[in-house]
């Protein structure tokens, strides 16, 4: 179900700091027409932690209305309270979305055990797909390719979302999980090569900004024409190294923004990037032709 693009949805905001329910609706509208894959509201790059539980489920509530059923939505569900999250993917459940993306729990440093009880107890509160999302850069902890083998074996936990950075980790994953298990990249810049080595797709930062173009890139992969997704990869490279010049997800904020997308507000404690920042942010869209400065402000 959760191969090709997904983009990791922004979450747009007010200037008042409250929802922007106008700019996220026609964002998911443009995400459908570019033709990507699957849609990822309120995860960490919607700045789920600063969400309160009733906008969690207003964001999730509008991919869906907007979505209409035409591609998956696999919803954030992740923290470092496991009863919290077990609660939480039992409610989106019943909202019907189609899969549960699951950060691992930060700060605490879990074990591997404490890993593998943590989403089975996950994996018990809904029936939903479950995708592992492992960042150690963003949570501390490292799940292994041992430790993601073995939460392999739960029924629900059908993929991972690797953001690991080490792509020997990547190629041992694929050496002790089924087959069926979907491999996902979490980092824009190592899709190609993930898919070169059988993976399933990306959950994307980039695609906010560029969802034809990611979604193409996938497609090319997954069509063994690797000439195509180099091309496209060398072209939108530079984008996807960019959107991390500061923290994420501080600079495709900035930089749907520049393209009229939504309004630069940002919940703390994610803030705008500095000025030599959104220079450069600049640069890069203008050179793949995505500038437009917003017209009015809100």
């Amino acid at each position: 179900m959760f191969t090709g693009c997904g983009t990791a949805l922004v979450t747009p905001f007010r200037s008042d700091g409250s929802l922007d329910e106008e700019a996220f609706r026609a964002l998911v509208r443009w995400q459908l027409e570019s033709g990507i894959h699957f849609l990822v509201p309120c995860g960490t790059t919607g700045e789920n932690p600063t969400l309160t539980k009733q906008e969690h489920r207003r964001v999730v509530e509008m991919t869906l209305e907007e979505a209409k059923g035409k591609v998956p939505i696999l919803a954030g569900c992740g923290g470092y309270n496991t009863a919290e999250v077990a609660a939480l993917a039992s409610e989106l459940e019943s909202m019907e979305v189609d899969g549960l993306l699951s950060v691992t729990p930060y700060y605490n440093k879990p074990t591997p055990e404490g890993l593998y009880e943590h989403f089975l107890a996950v994996s018990k509160a809904s029936r939903l797909p479950i995708v592992v999302y492992n960042v150690p850069s963003r949570t501390g902890s490292n799940v292994k390719a041992q430790t993601l083998a073995r939460l392999a074996s739960i029924d629900n936990v059908v993929g991972v979302k690797e953001a690991s950075g080490d792509i020997g980790q990547m190629a041992e994953i694929f050496q002790l999980v089924p087959k069926s298990f979907s491999v996902l990249s979490g980092d824009d810049s190592v899709t190609l090569a993930l898919m070169a080595l059988g993976g399933a797709g990306v959950i994307s930062v980039a695609s906010n900004e560029i969802p034809a173009a990611l979604s193409q890139l996938c497609e090319a992969c997954a069509n063994g024409d690797f000439d195509k997704a180099r091309e496209i990869h060398r072209r939108c490279h530079a984008l996807m190294e960019v959107n991390f010049i500061e923290t994420s997800p501080g600079p495709v904020k900035w930089a749907l923004s520049v393209m009229g997308r939504i309004q630069p507000n940002y919940r703390l404690p994610i803030v705008p990037p500095t000025n030599e920042s959104k220079a450069e942010i600049e640069r890069v869209l203008a050179g793949l032709g995505l500038t437009r400065m917003l017209a009015s402000a809100d």
